[in-house]
């Protein structure tokens, strides 16, 4: 050991005070962008867009805007202009010789909401959005149309180029003009900002604050042939949230006659609340949320307030109603396919993580419960016919309910005692096991993609943390005492060993679903060994399969393409790249960094996904008994206890899967 220790230590570096490296100013965006926006991929670029239209917005929340100009140029670089109060660009008594709009601009944690009362609420929160856009673009120009006077100064890299200068008069014009231009070495060579996702972005902060008129422009040099997005339109919605639903759900009925929707102010002067609510009749909800105009796309705690709300109503409702199922029903029962928007401005949000996935202020929930219950008790007693068929709705939902879980119990306990299941299953509803089958997920962001972009009749998901233990090198005791193995058994119910039965087997497939990478390579050879020791019978009888997510997303000529790999993506562009058309290429870095929709057209939808089946040489011939012989000999060899001969077989033999007989 200490001569390995020495061989090792001759090779670093001496670590001395100059080995500590001090990144200044804007440098730790560029060297880390994922820390401010979550990655390089396409979610990633588009995020620099939302970043400055959040600004807008944020001035128009506060009453200083009405109107905002978005305009995607001609060489993919984006301009958005408001008319609110405009940067400061008088000097800042912190920092000498430097201008309010250069601290701004290339400082991190500065701005003007922190509590200074330039803003009552704001959707820009940590003072870093702007000057990480800065960083992260190739050039960046900013105008300040201030006190009938307009200024004007460049950055490229995070870097002021010129310096703050007064361009003129401008009697007419007052508020703030952004353009930027992504940096190609941070984003890649080939990634442009999207028109249609901007325009989009653009809309949905239109439909989320009734005050605003946003004017969208496009040259038409960017535009692919045959795109539907619109070279210009005004934007602006009077109804808000209500236009955006009825937007969303489009023509299809729906169970009450009218939605339920409305706006309150919330308590102790917090802000307010805005909603729109229906259910349609093909169940097929959704739920989309946002805080000061942020989109939360993982939920939190405002969803929390406003669903507890409407649960609390509905069962009260019944109550008076004198209907006793009313309080049974659960807001799985209610909620669950409800087509809901739900917007609020609220003091001082917390949310989780630079990217604002999620609202965590706990405060919300009990604003948002409060602010709404009210309402929605006024709107079920305004109109008892359509509170009626609501309820009743509900309560043939519960009904449903419980008896498939009752026939699921029926079909699936044991002899002497019903079947335990683990928490993190989200179980399909139908009982038997035929045409069923269970996706074992990488990670709980990928399950939660994953549960919501799957056939719920058909398709149960099981996620998993990380890695799972190594059963080739574990004895007994310690494979079933491990929490992620217990889960993966108690679900299956078909037991292991000698105990496997067959007939117990809950679903048709097995899925073992992982990223499309090495690490992803490596869990799945992990579960695989696992399944080849515990329950060879189940592989043996074609019930162990894998899933191929892709690694690449394709945008060319309106349409998408997703690749397994780099080969499958060269093929692609050979084939669908005409003339001068410019492919969009995001790489994904895992299963989460899916939406719940891409994650079911390419790898879960049975109708255009791939599986491979995973077999096993089959021992009724010598030929087979000597495969069988050497499989055994492989997997002890390279699931033993040496990970540097498993790492390097991953690595060596991730090229040739193209050559797998599916």
């Amino acid at each position: 050991m200490s001569d390995l220790f020495d061989g090792e230590k001759k090779e670093i570096k001496e670590y001395s005070a100059e080995s500590i490296e001090v990144l200044e100013g804007l440098e730790p965006v560029r060297h880390r962008p994922g820390m401010y926006i979550g990655g390089t991929d396409e979610t990633a670029l588009h995020h620099l867009v939302a970043e400055i239209l959040d600004n807008s917005m944020d001035e128009a929340v506060a009453g200083f805007a009405n109107k905002i100009d978005v305009q995607v140029n001609a060489d993919y670089s984006v301009t958005i202009t408001d008319n609110g109060r405009g940067i400061p660009v008088d000097p800042h008594p912190k920092y000498p010789g430097k201008s309010a709009l250069e601290v701004i601009m290339t400082m991190l944690h500065s701005g003007g909401k922190f509590g200074g009362g330039a803003y009552k609420v704001s959707g820009g929160l940590h003072g870093v959005g702007l000057s990480v856009v800065n960083a992260l673009s190739e050039k960046l120009v900013v105008e300040i149309a201030r006190d009938k006077k307009l200024y004007r100064q460049e950055y490229s890299k995070g870097k002021p180029i010129t310096p703050l200068e007064l361009v003129g008069n401008a009697p007419n014009r007052r508020g703030t003009s952004i353009t930027f231009k992504p940096d190609p070495e941070i984003f890649g060579a080939t990634a442009n900002l999207q028109p249609n996702r901007v325009y989009r972005m653009a809309r949905s902060k239109a439909f989320l604050f009734k005050g605003i008129h946003i004017n969208w422009s496009c040259a038409p040099e960017v535009l692919e042939e045959g795109e539907a997005t619109p070279q210009s339109a005004e934007l602006c919605f009077p109804n808000g949230l209500l236009d955006f639903l009825n937007y969303q759900i489009g023509a299809k009925p729906t169970i009450n006659r009218r939605p339920f929707f409305g706006e309150a102010e919330l308590a102790n002067d917090e802000g307010r609340v805005e909603w729109a609510i229906t259910w349609t009749e093909d169940e097929n909800g959704f739920c989309h949320s946002y805080c000061n105009t942020v989109v939360t796309p993982f939920g939190g705690t405002h969803e929390t307030g406003f669903k507890s709300a409407l649960i609390r109503g509905l069962k009260e409702y019944g109550e008076m109603a004198n209907i006793k199922k009313a309080a049974s029903i659960t807001a799985e029962d209610f909620l669950s396919d409800a087509s809901i928007m739900l917007s609020v401005f609220i003091r001082d949000p917390q949310f989780q993580g630079q990217t604002k996935d999620k609202l965590t202020s706990a405060k919300a929930v009990r604003l948002v419960e409060s602010a709404v219950k009210d309402s929605f008790d006024h709107w079920l007693s305004s109109d008892p016919e359509n509170a009626t068929a609501l309820l009743e709705y509900v309560i043939d939902r519960a009904d449903a309910r419980k008896k498939k879980k009752e026939e699921k119990i029926q079909s699936r306990k044991t002899p002497t005692k019903r079947l335990r299941l683990p928490g993190k299953l989200a179980d399909c509803s139908q009982a038997a096991a035929k045409d069923t089958e269970i996706f074992i997920v990488e990670g709980d962001s990928a399950g939660g993609s994953a549960k919501q972009g799957r056939d719920r009749i058909t398709q149960a998901i099981l996620p998993l943390r990380g890695k799972i233990l190594n059963v080739a090198s574990a004895s007994l005791d310690k494979i079933t005492q491990n929490q992620e193995i217990k889960d993966m058994i108690e679900a299956l119910g078909c037991g292991i060993k000698e105990n496997y039965n067959e007939d117990n087997l809950r679903y048709e497939k097995i899925i073992i679903m992982t990223d499309a990478d090495v690490d992803g390579a490596h869990i799945a050879s992990l579960l695989m060994t696992f399944f080849y020791q515990q329950m060879p019978k189940l592989i043996e009888n074609g019930h162990l399969y894998i899933a191929t997510p892709p690694l690449y997303k394709i945008a060319v000529g309106g349409k998408n393409y997703y690749a397994l790999d780099d080969i499958d993506k060269d093929k692609i562009l050979a084939k669908v790249v005409k003339g001068n058309q410019k492919p969009d290429i995001s790489r994904f870095k895992g299963l989460g960094e899916m939406s719940a929709q891409q994650l079911k057209e390419t790898t879960m939808d049975k109708k255009n996904r791939m599986l491979l089946r995973v077999m096993i040489p089959s021992t009724n011939t010598e030929e087979g008994k000597e495969e069988a012989f050497e499989t055994r000999r492989q997997v002890e060899r390279l699931m033993g206890k040496n990970p540097e001969t498993r790492f390097k077989f991953i690595i060596e033999r991730a090229k040739f899967v193209d050559d797998l007989d599916i």
